[in-house]
């Protein structure tokens, strides 16, 4: 049996230019952008299958190519992928270390490969943050919520669901099912208050901004006695920084603080521009960086800056 790891039947090992951690969409534009300058790239991704979030995106709005709803995205970016030869993917694989050197990277995977390159894209993006996480919400340690953007329509007409936080998901479901017959429940706290205005006049929602959020059970919330039949947490994203990159005290990994072997793209540079598009870009600028530094091109030492620290 073949694993994931192994060359697809017909398909040579490639001494790669560059490895790519994350097969998200900044992954994915990363390779797709090494391969447009002739740069060999093998891109490492934990789940089965590339892009994995996207398939549970049902509306879009906001991306080029006439793409509206995230799976019709998520197929065209594999199909990009496994046609290029110079892109060679690896799925269902873990990387458990990234040592940098003043030559190249070594990255180890949980089967034992290690694979070397001169550079190494970190794009490993980011997972739902859960309500004992977050600094508003009283929650008990174990407590576990569904994220939003994994909510089955099918089981909620008639419904009400709690919603906890306001992050921009809320909006994508509601989009995507203008007709679904159910109440929303969204507690939230002020920050939030600018995210939730794209669904303020929607009348399935109550919006409800509170400084302190008690969650009592996995259905239930103070203040005000709230109870869904289902809960889902909405409150935004928790980095998933790979080992061995740097992290800052919000667990994100600047580019800049970063060896300069290892190039960081998409969600995993900042808790801000968390966006379809910005992940995208960021991945291209992440390869090209790679390909002027292997050639020595002035300014090439400059790479991509977090979002967060880019003079506005």
């Amino acid at each position: 049996m073949r694993r994931p790891s192994d060359p697809r039947p017909g398909e040579s090992v490639l001494t790669p230019d560059l490895l790519i951690i994350g097969g998200g969409p900044a992954g994915c534009a990363a390779a797709l952008t090494a391969a447009g300058v002739g740069m060999r790239s093998v891109l490492i991704e934990r789940d089965a299958v590339l892009c994995r979030k996207l398939y549970s995106i049902p509306a879009l709005n906001n991306v080029l190519g006439g793409f509206r709803t995230g799976p019709d995205l998520a197929t065209a970016i594999t199909a990009d992928l496994a046609a290029n030869a110079l892109c060679q993917v690896r799925t269902g694989l873990d990387v458990t270390a990234i040592a940098p050197g003043d030559e190249e990277v070594t990255v180890t995977l949980n089967d034992g490969t290690r694979l070397t390159a001169p550079h190494a894209v970190l794009a490993t993006g980011v997972g739902p943050l859960q309500p004992p996480g977050a600094d508003w919400i009283e929650a008990p340690a174990g407590l576990r919520l569904p994220p939003l953007w994994e909510a089955d329509p099918a089981e909620a007409t008639g419904c009400t669901w709690l919603i906890v936080g306001a992050d921009r998901p809320l909006g994508t479901f509601l989009r995507a099912h203008p007709d679904l017959d159910i109440t929303l429940l969204v507690p939230h706290p002020a920050t939030d208050a600018y995210k939730a205005e794209e669904v303020a006049a929607d009348p399935r929602v109550t919006l409800l901004p509170t400084p302190r959020l008690a969650l009592t059970s996995a259905l239930t919330a103070e203040p005000g006695g709230l109870r869904g039949d289902a809960a889902f947490t909405n409150i935004g994203s928790t980095p998933a920084a790979p080992a061995g990159a740097v992290r800052d005290a919000d667990g994100y990994c600047p580019p800049d603080l970063q060896h300069p072997r290892l190039i960081v793209a998409g969600d995993l540079r900042s808790a801000q521009y968390q966006r379809i598009m910005t992940a995208s870009g960021s991945g291209a600028e992440a390869a090209l960086c790679a390909y002027y530094a292997a050639r020595g091109v002035s300014g090439a030492g400059v790479r991509p800056s977090s979002p967060a620290r880019r003079p506005t």
